[in-house]
């Protein structure tokens, strides 16, 4: 889709019949968007989770065997927990879609010889396109006429400041334009070279593949449901056959088996599961993150490297004049934004110097301040955002820029110019003479040929622009000059100028920046800054936020140059990269991958997409973030708030750490009805439970109750430890040890509590069924982090019903019947009561390590 040889390469524009037979050969001007999943792909997906199909075969076990009733109960809790996953997706898709839906740019283009606005999708290689100040650039393209142009390419090259273009560039690529960039100040006419796929943009979005790699949690969940499914078909055959070997009715050792297999698998993790990343999904949405994945909730939690980018998340994204100095004085400003709060704060008594130097600084300035909007309620910028920054430190310093302008109209001026980083203007004084302002890089500036200053002057702001670039700060010299008369042309104001001083402008960090990188290293994640900006502005801003030490040395800080001549072998030991595009941004993402380690990587630009996708996890920003940043993200970040995301790593533990909580209470309590099982014949108890009994228990224990356990709150230290290994099994640390002890302590209170109960010549296998079910509430409560905390209390008010339902399994003439149960007095009652203390004791020495 590049420029065809016969494309004009004036300001003649295309013809309409030109540009419709270009947009047929070269398509439309658009990068293809991912494809919406249909409904029944996402439902698919849901039902392919291991555990889903176990529960999905024990269904058609019932099914076959006649046994409705349990049928319905297994499907209701595949449909209720695929309903939830599916909603979820759905629902977060649209949050995105509401975020990527802002307004296209339209371009205005010369077609049949006159200016028309037309929709950027039109665009065709060799269209003329207008460009002026707040356009965004629709296509690739060559300027062929320029005046002041100055464009905002971070979205693309991750750099803070404005690049200045002109026709005649040094550099060639500041003779072109790129998709995407914005246009912050002057106007261009443009060819457009490239368009669509073949664009800067379409070349990034290409790289945005699809992730195959299932999640850290997808992948435990899955290796636990393939043992569980072979354990729950084993388990079917060995009760079937041991049945039949007791002499046990086939039909009825059929459903006791199948029983005992859905006993044994924890049928309500998928629900748990999901009902724990849904509410995690729900909380990050409060707190202005949109998940568009759920397991993304759980996977922050598994992350061990956070990469970030630098404009806007970890800075403001804005650019503050933060230090001025003059030859006999120097200040601090204060203050964040483009909004008057702030002031100066002298180190020296010369305080008019540093007056007179803002006030030349707003007046060689084009841009202007916006007053707040009911919108945001902060200050904006129209124009270039160094010079806005110089308005607003002119504000706080009490100088009015609006007054000065009408005071001291402009007769005269030399636009800024890349090759000469220079800009100058003449100004009519109220005494009717004229003052020459001028702005620019030291080095232009700091020149005899510029400035009638002393050479030991001239040295000393040398070394004083120097001491003030290292510290990561752009730096600008000011001078000024009383004239007679306009000279002709205005270029000669442009000597024998007297110095003003030196201004130091930065994007600051964010004032959350520094404290959320420590909770980061508290957590045990390592912070990496990955940035097409400036080495020695990386390197100011780690020191700055405290991810590099201020003794470190160069090595700290990789080039994006040395990356790409090979010499760096290890990419993990850098913590700073500068200078990095798309490609090298993948690779940095891709070694931390292969050292096993779970990786999150935050952007807003285009530039950042291929990185967002290959990640673990990818975390746009909403605000600033770019339509192909957010689509390639699994988190996008309304607020733009880095801290957001050390929130959701502590909500994905807290995910994670129900999910085990569930699974040691769930296999334990399957652990123990299965040694009730095979056990209780062996004590006399020939068939110690009927498979309606053992159903009733999973559904009261793993239902209500077991799903209530998904909103436990975050345990205290959960940032306090480091992450899970990557590989470490869902089962590890200690876990499945627990399961056997908890299903052992179980199982014996439960039979000792019949075998009390059949010497005493009481219903003893309803005292089992009571005693099996009240261990295992007391379980669920033994094991919460929190005893007695009131941020979860749907969990005691489950236990509570799962209680009443146990008791109206006995006392309920319908349910007795059905259940085979028999009703207990309250003499009865003491051995299940005992069994329910054991199991909460038990549970409170195991939950440490879960």
């Amino acid at each position: 889709m590049t420029v065809a040889s016969h494309a004009p390469t004036s300001a003649d524009g295309l013809t309409t019949t030109e540009a419709a037979r270009l947009l047929a050969e070269h398509g439309p001007n658009v990068v293809a968007a991912d494809h919406r999943v249909p409904l029944w792909a996402r439902v698919a997906a849901q039902l392919r989770d291991p555990l889903i199909m176990v529960l999905l075969g024990a269904v058609a076990l019932t099914l076959a065997i006649g046994d409705h009733p349990d049928a319905v109960v297994i499907a209701l809790v595949i449909v209720v927990n695929t309903t939830v996953g599916v909603v979820q997706e759905v629902r977060a898709e649209s949050a995105v879609a509401a975020l990527s839906r802002l307004s296209a740019p339209a371009a205005r283009v010369l077609r049949d010889g006159e200016q028309r606005k037309v929709p950027s999708a039109e665009l065709v290689p060799g269209d003329v396109v207008a460009l002026a100040e707040g356009d965004v650039v629709p296509a690739d393209a060559r300027l062929i006429e320029s005046a002041a142009l100055l464009v905002d390419e971070s979205m693309l090259t991750g750099e803070s400041l404005p690049v200045a273009k002109a026709v005649e560039a040094e550099r060639p690529a500041d003779g072109v334009v790129q998709a995407g960039t914005v246009v912050l100040r002057g106007r261009a006419l443009s060819v457009v070279t490239a368009t669509g796929a073949a664009s800067a943009l379409g070349r990034i979005a290409a790289l945005l593949r699809p992730r195959p790699e299932p999640t850290p949690l997808q992948r435990r969940l899955a290796g636990l449901g393939r043992v569980l499914a072979a354990v729950a078909v084993g388990l079917c055959a060995v009760v079937f056959v041991l049945g039949l070997l007791r002499h046990q009715p086939p039909g009825e050792m059929g459903v006791t088996a199948i029983s005992l297999a859905v006993a044994a698998v924890p049928e309500s993790l998928p629900a748990v599961v999901t009902l724990a990343l849904a509410l995690g999904a729900r909380r990050m949405a409060t707190r202005h993150a949109v998940v568009r994945r759920l397991p993304a909730v759980e996977t922050l939690g598994s992350v061990t490297v956070l990469a970030t980018d630098k404009t806007g998340t970890l800075t403001q994204g804005r650019m503050v004049v933060e230090r001025l100095w003059s030859p006999h004085s120097a200040a601090t400003v204060t203050g964040l934004g483009y909004g008057p709060a702030g002031e100066l704060r002298l180190d020296g008594a010369a305080d008019d110097e540093l007056k007179d130097l803002l006030t030349a600084a707003a007046l060689c300035n084009d841009a202007a301040l916006r007053p707040p909007t009911g919108e945001d309620g902060e200050w904006g910028a129209l124009g270039d955002p160094t010079e806005a920054a110089l308005l607003t430190a002119a504000g706080k310093a009490g100088l009015d820029y609006e007054r000065l302008r009408e005071t001291f109209p402009r007769v005269a001026e030399t636009p800024f110019d890349s090759a000469r980083k220079l800009m100058s203007t003449v100004h009519r004084a109220p005494d009717g003479s004229l003052l020459a302002c001028l702005k620019g890089a030291p080095e232009a500036v700091l020149d005899p040929a510029v400035l009638a200053e002393p050479p030991e002057l001239l040295e000393k702001t040398r070394r004083a622009a120097a001491r003030l670039a290292t510290e990561g700060s752009r730096v600008l010299a000011v001078a000024e000059r009383r004239l007679d008369h306009l000279p002709e042309p205005p270029e000669e104001a442009e000597q024998g100028l007297k110095l003003l001083g030196l201004t130091a402008l930065a994007d600051p960090p964010r004032s959350s920046a520094a404290a959320t990188l420590a909770a980061c290293r508290r957590a045990g994640i390592t912070p990496v800054l990955v940035t097409g900006d400036h080495p020695a502005t990386a390197r100011a801003l780690a020191v700055r936020i405290g991810l590099l030490e201020p003794s470190a040395g160069p090595e700290a800080v990789v080039n994006g140059q040395a990356l790409a001549a090979g010499e760096v072998t290890d990419l993990t030991r850098a913590r700073v990269f500068a200078r990095t595009d798309p490609r090298q941004k993948l690779d940095i993402v891709q070694a931390w991958r292969a050292r096993d380690a779970v990786t999150a990587m935050t952007g807003d630009g285009v530039n950042d997409g291929p990185a967002l996708r290959q990640a673990d996890i990818g975390v746009a920003m909403g605000r600033r973030g770019t339509e192909v940043a957010r689509q390639a993200a699994d988190l996008v970040l309304a607020d733009d708030e880095l801290a957001t995301v050390v929130s959701a790593v502590e909500e994905g533990r807290r995910v994670y750490d129900n999910i085990r909580r569930f699974l040691v209470y769930g296999l334990a309590g399957g652990a123990a009805e299965i040694l009730v099982m095979l056990a209780g014949p062996l004590f006399g108890l020939a068939l110690p439970l009927r498979a309606g009994q053992i159903l009733w228990i999973n559904l009261l224990t793993h239902g209500l109750t077991g799903v209530a356990m998904g909103a436990e709150p975050a345990s205290p230290g959960a940032m306090a430890r480091p992450p899970r290994p990557p590989h470490q099994h869902i089962l590890g640390s200690g876990v499945w040890q627990r399961v056997l002890l908890l299903g052992l302590v179980v199982a014996a209170v439960a039979l000792g509590a019949a075998l009390w109960a059949r010497n005493g010549e009481r219903p003893w296998q309803t005292v089992l069924f009571l005693a099996l079910l009240a261990a295992q509430l007391g379980t669920v409560l033994g094991l919460r982090e929190r005893l007695l905390t009131r941020a979860n209390p749907f969990l005691p008010a489950a236990v509570l019903a799962s209680a009443a339902l146990a008791a109206a399994a006995l006392y309920l003439p319908f349910l007795r019947e059905v259940l085979d149960t028999a009703p207990l007095s309250p003499a009865d009652l003491a051995a299940p009561a005992a069994a329910g203390l054991a199991g909460f004791a038990a549970a409170r020495l195991c939950k440490q390590g879960i």
